[in-house]
């Protein structure tokens, strides 16, 4: 009868063995969560073989070591903190190098083993380890524990054995499915950059067909703006000096718009320009455009970078032109003087502030708008919704004040609201 009930107790080990191990292959191939399947693992081995421990030990080859991944009725220090030499120190780890199931019957009878510290605490007596290799690389150990010596037989081997090389099967595919996840997220993210970059492409292409158009308008403008110039000048007088000064003129307002274009194709069609470096370049125009008759006047140009519309910008140079022409053309008779062209933005109170000066006699202002190209200064400046202030006491001082927001000028805009006055 002992025996029957042996060969009984024997047979129903196996059948729910056997039932566990088909219950975790239907489980591990549905599910993908890697972490899951590997719990789910070690409380299925220590509940099929009656110990209260299990745990999975992950190879870590970039440290040779092997890390406890999951496990089953461990204190909470233990998983995914404790690791041990992939080597022949440690139960797990002569498994892992040699391959073999490795059985520590009674880990008290004096063993060569180095056992971590979480071994005592938990009152580990004896262990079984099995490589978990499916067609690939291992991927660690599988390693029941028990606190009360146990023999095992060739039959817990072997379901040990079957149930790593399902575990196997079942990281491989969990691993691959992470893998694909990761791909297909990656190309819907790369996707998905590659359509804004397509409607970012549209709109530039849109910008740029906008700004072409944009120009040729302005170049057709400015160059009626030149011709009527100089009918203006060949209709007005036949004084030589006078057609030479008016010649200048032109040739100054020319060169301004000039200036314009290099900066808007310089920096790649934008509606936004640097107006500081644009006046710089106009000062240095200007000096060699008056260098001949006025070596002995210095033209200074204080200007930091400050992000005006285009407008503004034209506008800005056409009046610097004027009144620096101005300063040449009457404030020095001696031929000795400066002249300081300063721009500056400030963002808290939303404007830039230009101003020019000299140090030369000086003039009376008659208010009758004329003389000096204070009239036409004062136009320009409402193009941009600015104010313009005199002072001629020591020298003359011209302030012109225009409003700004987020370094872009706000308020009329001198290409879409009206052409630049024609006057001289």
């Amino acid at each position: 009868m002992d025996g029957l009930d042996t060969i009984t107790a024997d047979v129903g080990k196996l059948v729910r063995q056997q039932a566990a191990l088909a219950d975790f292959g239907s489980f591990a191939f549905r599910e993908t969560d890697l972490s899951r399947i590997l719990a789910e693992a070690a409380r299925i081995c220590a509940a099929c073989l009656g110990v209260p421990f299990c745990k999975i030990c992950r190879y870590r080859p970039e440290t040779e070591d092997l890390l406890i991944e999951a496990g089953f009725g461990w204190k909470p220090h233990v998983v995914g903190h404790v690791v041990s030499r992939a080597d022949m120190s440690s139960p797990q780890g002569r498994a892992f190098v040699t391959g073999a199931p490795v059985i520590a019957e009674d880990l008290r009878a004096g063993t060569s083993y180095a056992l971590a510290a979480f071994y005592a605490e938990h009152g580990i007596v004896s262990t079984v380890d099995v490589l978990i290799k499916g067609n690939g690389q291992a991927y660690g150990v599988l390693e029941i524990d028990s606190p009360e010596q146990h023999t095992y037989d060739q039959r817990d081997i072997d379901f040990l054995t079957g149930f790593a090389n399902v575990l196997a099967e079942a990281v491989a595919r969990a691993q691959s499915t992470q893998t694909l996840q990761a791909l297909v997220v990656e190309k819907d993210q790369l996707l998905a950059r590659m359509k804004a970059l397509i409607v970012d492409k549209d709109h530039l292409l849109a910008d740029k067909k906008v700004l072409a158009e944009e120009l040729q308008h302005r170049v057709r403008n400015n160059l009626q703006i030149i011709y009527g110039m100089l009918v203006s000048q060949i209709d007005g007088t036949g004084d030589e000096s006078r057609m030479r000064e008016g010649t200048r003129a032109i040739a100054r307002r020319v060169m301004t718009l000039a200036h314009v274009y290099d900066q808007l194709l310089g920096s790649g069609m934008t509606r936004e320009v640097d107006a500081g470096k644009y006046l710089e370049l106009l000062c240095g125009g200007l000096r060699r455009l008056q260098h001949v008759q006025q070596g002995g006047v210095a033209l200074v140009c204080d200007t930091g970078s400050l992000v005006l519309d285009l407008d503004a910008v034209t506008v800005l140079g056409l009046i610097v032109a004027e009144l620096v022409s101005n300063s040449y053309g009457h404030a020095f008779p001696t031929g000795t003087g400066t002249i300081t062209v300063a721009l500056r933005g400030d963002d808290s109170a939303d404007r830039a502030t230009l101003t020019v000066t000299d140090d030369g006699v000086g003039f009376e202002d008659t208010g009758d708008g004329k003389r000096h190209g204070l009239g036409l200064v004062r136009r320009l400046a409402r193009q941009v919704r600015g104010t313009v202030a005199l002072r001629s006491d020591h020298g003359v001082a011209w302030t012109l004040t225009l409003p700004i927001a987020r370094n872009r000028v706000s308020g009329v805009s001198v290409g879409a609201h009206g052409d630049i006055p024609r006057g001289t």
